[in-house]
């Protein structure tokens, strides 16, 4: 597929969630840019996705401090972010052993207050993840990022639910939420700093926010780390919020992200093409022998690998995907493959563990890398040639605009001068 110079296009990169795991799309970007010799934030108009991809996406848009149109951070810089801070964002062992504790008390071999204890500081120390994207991101805040950025958490504290009162209320009548079918509970968060179709440097409204409150919450995966707390300032009638949310994960994926989030900001006279970098799936079927045999408590438990958990986090995407790709058709482009079907090529695929951080794995990880790209190597070297047109569209219009500017500069100080003879 390759790109006319007068076409309209807006490129958008969905990265995955999965802790350690993203390392995988980390190397993906990393040999993009190799091959390029651009940035991703030069290529790419909307980053998207949540937990560890909105790690990777946030940091991509951080504008360089001597060179504010610029990335401050390369894709091979977030490489060294994983191998450097994940051992200490997951100490080796413990949330393990928290596992296998919870795995004996499905046994009933626990004390309840040993287990009320574990339950109450199973979470890995969040000042270990806080820490790393405190020196990741400083004080950047969303509204900073070079292109138009969506980090998605879930708020878990209906109190932030925006509320209508019915017309003609006369106290007696209900009131209902702004889209009429959810009045408790929690509800889906988009963080967003929107860029695509709006002038340069035109104001949007995006929230006051910091790029480490944004990613801290959308990266609170539940039973690894503790809810994140923050406020959140809009420009608009909402003011100022606070908002108490988990693991973006909850609720996104690539579908979602589409239908939820990214396709009503792409501008209409433009083709959306969308890149998927994943980090490995990990759902597998289950046979109904092993499904009735789990009984109530093994379909949550640790050692089955938690089957009705990953069943929570595919169904929505399987139930989605046809669709997805059928409008997409062949604007989308998808770098991911399986964790479970067993070593390939003699080598022991990565651990579909968010928090192993051992150099083994890295190294597994890394391979798995490797083998996802020659496996995909033309669509790869098409998705390259697609996101330089992409780039090279841009500076063209952005240097047509400067002329038109210029014209129009030079017509207006012409037509000064001559108003005054």
């Amino acid at each position: 597929m390759t790109m006319s110079t007068n076409q309209k296009t807006t490129i958008a990169l969905f990265n995955y969630g999965g802790g350690m795991r993203g390392l995988i799309p980390a190397h993906f970007m990393s040999r993009i840019e190799d091959v390029t010799g651009l940035r991703m934030a030069d290529m790419v108009d909307i980053f998207a996705g949540p937990s560890t991809g909105a790690i990777l996406n946030a940091a991509l848009n951080i504008p360089h401090p001597d060179h504010p149109g610029q990335p401050k951070y390369r894709a091979r810089h977030m490489v060294k972010f994983y191998e450097r801070d994940g051992i200490k964002i997951f100490p080796q062992d413990r949330f393990r052993e928290f596992r296998g504790i919870v795995h004996d008390f499905n046994n009933r071999t626990l004390k309840l207050n040993q287990l009320n204890w574990l339950f109450r500081h199973g979470h890995y120390d969040p000042s270990n993840l806080g820490r790393s994207l405190r020196a990741l991101y400083g004080e950047t805040k969303l509204s900073d990022s070079l292109q138009t950025l969506i980090i998605p958490a879930y708020n878990i504290d209906r109190g932030q639910i925006e509320v209508i009162e019915e017309k003609g209320d006369t106290g007696d009548t209900p009131a209902r939420t702004k889209n009429n079918f959810m009045d408790e509970g929690g509800h889906a968060l988009w963080l967003k700093n929107i860029r695509t179709g709006m002038p340069e440097n035109a104001r949007n409204s995006a929230p006051d926010i910091s790029l480490y409150d944004a990613v801290m919450a959308s990266s609170a995966a539940p039973t690894y780390f503790p809810c994140h707390h923050f406020q959140a300032a809009y420009s608009d009638s909402r003011g100022v919020r606070a908002y108490t949310a988990i693991d973006g994960v909850i609720f996104d994926n690539p579908c979602i992200s589409y239908l939820g989030a990214i396709r009503r900001h792409v501008p209409k006279d433009h083709k959306l093409i969308m890149i998927i970098l994943g980090t490995g799936y990990t759902n597998k079927s289950i046979k109904k022998e092993d499904w009735n045999r789990f009984g109530a408590l093994g379909v949550v438990d640790p050692v089955n690998d938690l089957p009705l958990i990953n069943i929570f986090f595919h169904a929505s995407e399987s139930a989605l995907m046809d669709s997805f790709s059928e409008e997409m058709g062949e604007n989308l482009y998808i770098f991911n493959k399986s964790l479970m079907a067993g070593p390939r090529d003699g080598h022991t695929l990565p651990s579909p563990q968010i928090d192993d951080a051992s150099p083994e794995n890295l190294k597994a990880l890394q391979t798995f890398y490797e083998s996802l790209l020659e496996e995909n190597k033309s669509r790869f070297e098409e998705i390259c040639q697609i996101l330089v047109s992409n780039r090279d569209n841009k500076e063209a219009m952005r240097s047509k605009d400067r002329r038109k500017k210029s014209s129009l500069s030079y017509f207006m100080s012409f037509f000064e001068k001559d108003s005054k003879k």
